[in-house]
């Protein structure tokens, strides 16, 4: 790859560095809050690499959750990349040995970049494709490190810290909206954490288990909705 390349390659991520780095420096933060030794916080990106699979982890192993509900969740909140992988078939089909890099280093952000650039003619496509993708995790780790670092070091009040996320989330929310229109996702999503907050507040719900509960039944009423008034074809009969 020559540097026209890469250049070209830090172009494309640039928005990525500066969402990741933002956002990665609180998960750090938080790594240090939670009592944690800091290289644990890149320690996560390398071999973890989930932004928010990392701030629920570090939530609930704070929290004193057991490691197989953490895993549930876990396979919970990120089975939409079973959906990332399925559209990007034919584009991975001549990545070679680069595949299995790509697969693990697939997050929203280094998706919706693969999903709008291609590899330069002459150039091969999964050393590219890696190359963005690889810059993208220097990015989120890079952030969390200085975070973690920053906490162990500087006395500060981490107040509204773990907001970060959320906020993030919020903001991603509201383009996905304004760009499809359709408000039923959001709001079968909604409705499921009312319920499952109801219920935990009302001990019906074992307490810890808020997340599990609304993430399942927002996956079922989704699922179920998407496919109300769906014509069936002959083999469904």
């Amino acid at each position: 790859m020559d540097k026209s390349d890469f250049a070209k390659i830090v172009k494309i991520t640039s928005p990525i560095f500066f969402g990741y780095v933002s956002i990665g420096i609180p998960f750090g933060l938080m790594v240090a809050r939670a009592g944690y030794p800091w290289w644990l916080a890149p320690l996560m990106s390398v071999t973890m690499y989930t932004g928010t699979g990392q701030y629920i982890a570090i939530g609930m192993f704070a929290a004193g959750a057991g490691l197989a509900q953490i895993m549930l969740i876990q396979v919970l909140v990120g089975i939409r990349h079973i959906f990332y992988g399925l559209s990007l078939l034919t584009k991975f089909k001549d990545v070679g040995k680069w595949k299995a890099y790509l697969v693990y280093a697939l997050t929203d952000e280094t998706y919706a970049v693969l999903c709008s650039v291609d590899a330069p003619a002459g150039q091969k496509p999964g050393r590219f494709y890696a190359a963005i993708a690889a810059l993208d995790e220097f990015y989120w780790t890079l952030g969390a490190t200085i975070g973690a670092v920053a906490g162990s070091l500087i006395n500060f009040s981490f107040e509204g810290v773990d907001f970060a996320l959320t906020a993030l989330f919020c903001v991603i929310l509201t383009e996905q909206i304004l760009a499809s229109k359709d408000f039923l996702p959001p709001a079968i999503g909604i409705a499921a954490s009312v319920l499952a907050a109801v219920l935990e507040r009302l001990g019906i719900l074992p307490g810890g288990n808020m997340l599990l509960l609304s993430l399942s039944v927002g996956i079922t009423a989704l699922v179920l909705a998407k496919n109300v008034g769906k014509p069936k074809t002959g083999a469904q009969k």
